[in-house]
């Protein structure tokens, strides 16, 4: 079994800045893609950002050029540096992993999601 924690959310005035902390623990053989994602209230869940295990990151267009994801493999932790914070930033963030393990020598694919941390940005 593999699972995904979170931290680094919290209440920030707009303009203001967060990061968010992604690791990733368990019997993992490799890590590949690691994402963030946001839910507003009433809105579906959409992908943020997300990093390759060769660094390649993809961009939602909302965040480009605010947002950064980064990544350290020998920790399995992805990170979210979160900066000119909006009130529209504000929701439930996940964070989500393409995850192989070994079991009895088998390659095992998980794709787990962390438990989500709250990001509020006040006007």
């Amino acid at each position: 079994q593999v699972q995904l924690v979170e931290s680094g959310g919290g209440l920030v005035q707009a303009g203001g800045s967060l990061r968010l902390s992604c690791a990733a623990s368990g019997s993992i053989f490799s890590i590949n893609v690691m994402g963030w994602y946001r839910q507003a209230p009433g809105k579906e869940r959409e992908l943020v950002a997300d990093i390759t295990s060769g660094g390649r990151t993809k961009y939602a267009d909302s965040v480009k050029g605010r947002y950064t994801i980064s990544r350290d493999n020998a920790k399995n932790t992805v990170y979210l540096q979160m900066n000119s914070l909006k009130p529209e930033d504000t929701a439930a963030y996940y964070c989500n992993a393409e995850i192989y393990g070994l079991i009895g020598g088998l390659k095992v694919k998980y794709d787990p999601w962390g438990q989500g941390t709250q990001v509020t940005v006040s006007s």
